[in-house]
């Protein structure tokens, strides 16, 4: 079914067409009509399958072929989404795809100034992409105004509602008009959440593509057991393999993500970094590296990869394996996406193996083992920390060898036997020091006080 026969205007066709798409995904073609109907949607479908579009396209159609309801300038569709980057992407879609339809878009998201949003905001945008929080304080303030709203989308549903977003949205929803039309939008949604979307969406057509529960079929899945040790050394060794050419590796905190990219890093590999403690300077240059090649490797956090939609991505490796099975169904989605083939690899410990075995009841399959044949597996002995410097000398009489100031002469202890015993061929007056390893035993010693010492020495020697 080409793009034309879904009952989108010629410039949206021609847009699309422009970006190089014939033929819409199943989500597309599936839910593009019911919206361009009016009725509200819940899409389903896995990552990478194309559901940006599936609202977008239809959204501006809608918008472009009617004028306001209220016959001046103002909001008429909002796009709520989890993430900064989620947002950005939504209003580079909706400009690439809109270039034909005259429609000016938005973002509002915090970690940036926030004059420039308002100032866009006044100048009468129909489209707002916004995330929970800056929208609200913008609410809060009086300087949003609803009350045009004819599309309301809730992207990534299921994401905002697991982030703690649901008070913010119930907010947010109740400011909007009652004559509008509501679309949810999700990767998984589980039953419990689902069921909230009563509060959300009038009789609601349900479109879902695939089991809900499933990746994407184009990404190929393997799993590397490994101690936590060596997690490392094998992600550098399977880098070796230049096929790694775009590789998003995903980290469970912000602290792990900066200690992979430096260690990739002082091997030679260009990385870069996305997380929540990178300001939004930052986080836009890495994505825009990591889009135009010039960094291999993209290490991010869950939050912050969200709104990664990056063509190309070759593999996504789950350094640290994800404690929720929908986690790991939005990473590996990052890959193999409009139809590409990739690569998902995780890394499993020991840990591990029970919430690999959840995983695997989620999606009703089970993962293949990998093994890299020319890695050494095994953990490597740590040094212990007493051998790395020479013990240092206890006080007399708390056991250990005896103290010695600088420039004195070495005094015999009395009672002590072994290593202060002068031997026959040493020098007189001069005394043989302890030996690393004795003195090393004695400084382990429970230590005593200086009396019961002395009655110590009395009764027997040394």
């Amino acid at each position: 079914m080409p793009f034309t026969a879904l009952g989108l205007g010629p410039n949206l066709t021609k847009a699309v067409r422009e970006a190089g798409y014939t033929e819409p995904t199943p989500i597309q073609s599936k839910a593009i009509p019911l919206i361009l109907s009016g009725r509200d949607v819940i899409g389903i479908a896995q990552t990478g399958t194309g559901k940006t579009a599936a609202f977008a396209l239809p959204i501006l159609h809608l918008l472009s072929t009617h004028g306001s309801r209220m016959g001046r300038k103002g909001i008429r569709a909002l796009i709520v989404a989890p993430t900064r980057e989620l947002a950005l992407q939504t209003e580079e879609f909706v400009r690439n795809y809109g270039r034909h339809v005259h429609l000016r878009c938005a973002t509002i998201y915090g970690g940036v100034g926030e004059n420039p949003q308002i100032a866009a905001l006044r100048s009468g945008m129909e489209i707002v992409v916004a995330t929970p929080g800056r929208l609200l304080d913008f609410m809060r303030r009086g300087l949003v105004n609803f009350s045009q709203i004819e599309v309301a989308v809730l992207d990534e549903a299921d994401r905002m509602l697991d982030m703690g977003f649901l008070p913010d949205i119930r907010q947010i929803v109740r400011a909007l008009p009652g004559e509008r039309q509501t679309l949810l939008f999700s990767a998984t949604l589980s039953k419990e959440i689902e069921a909230l979307t009563a509060e959300f969406l009038k009789s609601p057509h349900l479109v879902q593509i695939g089991r809900r529960s499933n990746p994407a079929e184009t990404v190929a899945q393997f799993v590397y057991e490994v101690p936590k040790s060596r997690k490392v050394s094998l992600l550098l060794h399977l880098l070796r393999d230049q096929a790694l050419d775009s590789v998003l590796v995903f980290s469970r905190t912000k602290h792990g993500a900066d200690k992979i990219a430096r260690k990739l890093a002082q091997s030679g590999i260009a990385t870069a970094t996305l997380h929540s403690n990178r300001s939004q300077g930052q986080r836009l240059q890495a994505l825009r590296a990591f889009k135009s090649g010039a960094v291999r490797v993209l290490v991010a956090t869950d939050i912050a990869a969200r709104g990664i939609d990056v063509e190309g991505i070759s593999h996504v490796v789950n350094f640290d394996f994800p404690p929720q099975p929908e986690d790991y169904v939005h990473r590996i989605g990052r890959t193999g996406r409009a139809h590409a083939v990739g690569d998902a690899i995780s890394f499993v410990t020991p840990d591990d193996h029970g919430t690999l075995r959840a995983l695997e009841r989620f999606i009703a399959r089970g993962i293949p083992r990998k093994h890299a044949g020319d890695f050494d597996y095994s953990e490597r002995p740590q040094p212990l920390a007493a051998f790395s410097e020479p013990p240092r000398p206890a006080k007399r009489g708390q056991g250990g060898a005896p103290r010695i100031s600088s420039g004195q002469a070495p005094r015999r202890v009395r009672g002590h036997a072994g290593a202060n015993r002068r031997p026959s061929s040493a020098p007189s007056g001069h005394l043989l020091p302890l030996s690393r390893e004795k003195a090393l035993e004695n400084a382990q010693r429970p230590r005593s006080n200086h009396r019961s010492s002395r009655r110590s020495s009395r009764r027997r020697p040394w």
